[in-house]
């Protein structure tokens, strides 16, 4: 995919092999590999390093494969989905560095653009979370409620 602000290519991604069904050399069943995802997240674990996590240190190569859904699909079901999606909650985190850094900062405009595409980027994707139903309707995104978000 190319770059939506600079004249850059992008970088191109390998793309996993086309399966319908797991490995025979996998030895964990489906209500297993719940249980794994579902301690994982216990213990702290986000949802993007859970799936690195089985992979490893169990030998679990896909957990969508294994059960028929996505980690954060499992999570949400027994209970354990947050409330910001964590793509966003990332974003969010970063912007609020960034008007950190810019505060104490103010010459720096290399940052300021950063900030600005950091927040363009998070305008995007909560139009994409409303339009899908993953957040409410009424949330809306301002740097000073943010802030109180990601402390």
């Amino acid at each position: 995919m190319a770059r939506m602000y600079s004249r850059k290519k992008g970088k191109a991604g390998s793309a996993r092999p086309l399966r319908k069904e797991p490995p025979k050399w996998v030895e964990y069943k489906k209500e297993e590999v719940e249980e794994l995802v579902v301690k994982l997240a216990k213990a702290g674990e986000p949802a993007s390093s859970i799936g690195m996590i089985l992979r490893d240190q169990h030998g679990i190569p896909s957990v969508k494969l294994l059960t028929g859904k996505k980690v954060s699909e499992i999570l949400e079901e027994k209970g354990l989905g947050k409330e910001l999606p964590e793509d966003l909650m990332n974003l969010i985190r970063k912007a609020v560095d960034l008007d950190r850094h810019l505060k104490e900062n103010p010459k720096d405009k290399s940052s300021k653009r950063g900030f600005q595409l950091t927040e363009a980027k998070i305008r995007r994707l909560i139009k994409y979370y409303k339009r899908t139903k993953r957040i409410p309707e009424d949330w809306t995104y301002r740097i000073d409620t943010a802030k109180l978000l990601v402390k």
